[in-house]
C-alpha cells in the first residue's frame, strides 16, 4: 500500500461546489475528464458469493514487474489525479493505493473536510467515475478501480452485510419475501453476497435504476 501526503492551494469555486454536495470542478489537463460519465449498469445480479484473487502472472521476483502491473499503474494515475483535486479544493488528506483482486483500490483519509466529497454517497460515486475516466484517458482501457473517501464505503459495506444477514434470517424464519430499499449496484452486490452465505434463501434484483432493489425470498 502506498501513501501520499498532500498540501494545497485554495480554489473558491471548487470549495463552494463541494460544500453544496456537488462533484467539484477540476482543472483540466491531459489526464482529466471534463465531465462525469453515466454510471454503468450492473447487469444481471445473483446471490452468488465469489472468492479468490487474480493470480500473479510470471512472478520472477523482479521489482520492476510490480511497476508494470496495469492495476498498479491505474492506482498511480488515479492518485496523481486525486492529489490535484485536493490541491484545487485546499483539502488535506492522505491517498492510499492498493490492489484487491482484479481492481485497483484508492482511498483518501485524514482530512476534516473529506466528508464533503462523500455526501450521501452520490458525490463519492461521481468522483469515482470521474477518476475512472481520467485513468482511461491515459491507459486507453476502461478502469474498474474503487474509490473510498473517509472510510465511507468500508462502513457502508459492514452495515449492508449485517442487513443482508438479518433479512435472510427473517425470511428463512417466516417464509415471506422481503424487499429492501433501492440501492446502487455496489450496495446490491454487498447484500447479494451476504445472503448467499445463508442456506435456504436467495436474493434477486428487481426494478429499473434508480429504483432497482434487492428482494430476498425462499426459493420455490
Amino acid at each position: 500500500m502506498q501513501e501520499r501526503g498532500v498540501e494545497h492551494v485554495v480554489d473558491e469555486r471548487a470549495v463552494d461546489a463541494a460544500e453544496q454536495g456537488e462533484a467539484p470542478p477540476v482543472v483540466a489537463d491531459e489526464t482529466e475528464a471534463p465531465s462525469v460519465p453515466a454510471v454503468e449498469g450492473d447487469g444481471t445480479e445473483r446471490s452468488t458469493s465469489l472468492s479468490g484473487d487474480a493470480g500473479d502472472a510470471g512472478d520472477d521476483g523482479d521489482d520492476d514487474e510490480d511497476e508494470d502491473d496495469p492495476l498498479v499503474e491505474e492506482g498511480e494515475i488515479a492518485g496523481d489525479y486525486l492529489e490535484q483535486l485536493l490541491d484545487v479544493l485546499d483539502f488535506d488528506g492522505d491517498i492510499d493505493l492498493d490492489v484487491e483482486g482484479d481492481r485497483a483500490m484508492v482511498s483518501i483519509d485524514g482530512g476534516s473536510d473529506l466528508q464533503k466529497l462523500v455526501g450521501g454517497g452520490e458525490v463519492l460515486d461521481a468522483l469515482q467515475e470521474l477518476t475512472r475516466l481520467a485513468v482511461q484517458q491515459v491507459t486507453g482501457e476502461r478502469s474498474r478501480l474503487m474509490l473510498d473517501i473517509a472510510g465511507w464505503r468500508a462502513a457502508r459495506r459492514e452495515k449492508l452485510t449485517a442487513l443482508g444477514v438479518a433479512v435472510a434470517a427473517r425470511v428463512l424464519s417466516s417464509g415471506e419475501r422481503e424487499e429492501l430499499d433501492p440501492m446502487t449496484p455496489f450496495e446490491r452486490k454487498i447484500v447479494h453476497d451476504a445472503v448467499a452465505g445463508i442456506d435456504g434463501v436467495v436474493s434477486e434484483s428487481e426494478g429499473a435504476e434508480p429504483q432497482r432493489r434487492v428482494v430476498v425470498l425462499v426459493p420455490s
